[in-house]
């Protein structure tokens, strides 16, 4: 059953236009990786998905509500979490505002603190709760944003580029803390990712946009080395 139900979405930016008729299934249960080159559309579609940017036509639907004429923070409320490109956490405030931040968006108008699991996947959160935001490394400030998703108790976390910029070390931790909340939490995962060894140790399908164009998807297993040269290789 899909969670997120995309069909015949278009978007444009003055006369140019950046999607033309994507569909997208998004399965619950599943870790989806959004695949194409640079500019071909991928963070235009998340951002479409959160409401952050007008959608010119179309249908979106997430567990059968529809998205469209929904308010990004009721979006949320779903049970919606993002992590945008460039993590955008506040580096003035501290770790622990940054996380209380998403407490009023919680999903169902739920009440309480920080969830446990946020420190549970994220010890050095707990360690730097009172550190600014902006003095944590990047691999740090990548915790803290997906932290401050994951307070939302999210059923669909969406994820923009999430190892961009990070250290290996936490490039692999990130991916495993990935596919535990897929599978301990039940958490969907959307995310966007051009690193092909993590796209396919951390995904269990793929979709491709080409210049804006759904182009292939399926089983990250059947991504071929023909979809890789002809959508994927620069």
């Amino acid at each position: 059953m899909s969670l997120l139900e995309i069909r015949g979405l278009n978007q444009s930016y003055g006369g140019s236009r950046t999607l033309w008729d994507v569909d997208l299934d998004v399965a619950a249960g599943t870790r989806l990786c959004l695949m194409g080159r640079n500019g071909m559309g991928k963070t235009t579609l998340l951002k479409c998905i959160m409401g952050l940017i007008p959608v010119e036509s179309g249908a979106m639907a997430f567990d059968g509500a529809d998205l469209l004429a929904r308010s990004p923070e009721s979006r949320a409320r779903l049970g919606i979490g993002y992590v945008p490109q460039g993590r955008e956490i506040f580096p003035q405030l501290t770790v622990e505002e940054n996380l209380r931040i998403g407490l009023g968006s919680r999903r169902g108008g739920r009440r309480g603190g920080i969830p446990d699991r946020v420190f549970e996947l994220f010890p050095v959160l707990r360690q730097m709760l009172q550190r600014r935001g902006g003095d944590l490394s990047g691999g740090q400030q990548q915790q803290l944003a997906i932290g401050r998703a994951l307070v939302l108790e999210p059923r669909l976390l969406i994820l923009d580029e999430p190892t961009e910029g990070i250290q290996p070390n936490i490039v692999h931790e990130i991916g495993d803390i990935i596919v535990r909340l897929n599978r301990e939490a039940e958490v969907t995962v959307l995310l966007v990712e051009q690193k092909l060894p993590f796209a396919r140790r951390v995904a269990s399908e793929f979709h491709i946009l080409d210049k804006g164009r759904s182009v292939a998807g399926g089983p990250i297993d059947a991504l071929s080395d023909d979809d890789i040269r002809r959508h994927l290789t620069v």
